[in-house]
């Protein structure tokens, strides 16, 4: 009978990183910024000890983090419990030559409605402040701030590198 080694599974990437070929941290942190910018929908997980929920969502980069606006859903029961949470954004599978996506781990904050700082989101989307606050209810901004990111794009292999890079 089969018997799965959890552990040599989920060392993979981290024992091949030892010995691979890494892009410096000024250049990798240039792509993976570059890539947030050309791109504005991720799969947002969140986890409870009860439940597992990834929400395909659009968000902002800006200034170093990640916002996202939601009208509510099931996302908040988990972050109710739990504020790590994981973004993925990709482009679409085109064969193992042509891989390119970011994962990104992360703490959720969640910010106030209409301070200084939902105020420049809204800005930043031409959203109005009189329109949200005509709203029944302002939409929640959450606010994840990246401690992780595992960058992968075939391209980087033409100049000699991994096509998996890590950053945090």
């Amino acid at each position: 009978m089969y018997e799965m080694d959890y552990d040599v599974a989920a060392s993979y990437w981290t024992e091949k990183y030892k010995t691979s070929a890494h892009l410096d941290e000024e250049t990798l942190r240039k792509k993976i910024d570059e890539f947030l910018k050309e791109h504005n929908t991720c799969a947002l997980a969140t986890a409870s000890a009860d439940m597992v929920r990834n929400t395909p969502i659009e968000y902002n980069y800006l200034d170093g983090v990640i916002y996202l606006f939601s009208e509510g859903g099931l996302k908040f029961k988990a972050l109710k419990e739990n504020k790590n949470v994981s973004l993925a954004i990709f482009e679409p599978y085109k064969g193992f030559g042509n891989l390119k996506s970011l994962q990104i781990e992360g703490t959720a904050v969640m910010v106030e409605p209409f301070s200084e700082e939902y105020l420049k989101l809204l800005k930043h989307k031409n959203i109005s402040e009189e329109w949200m606050r005509k709203l029944p209810k302002p939409l929640y901004l959450i606010k994840v701030v990246p401690s992780a990111y595992d960058y992968l794009d075939s391209d980087l292999k033409k100049d000699g590198f991994d096509n998996r890079q890590h950053l945090g």
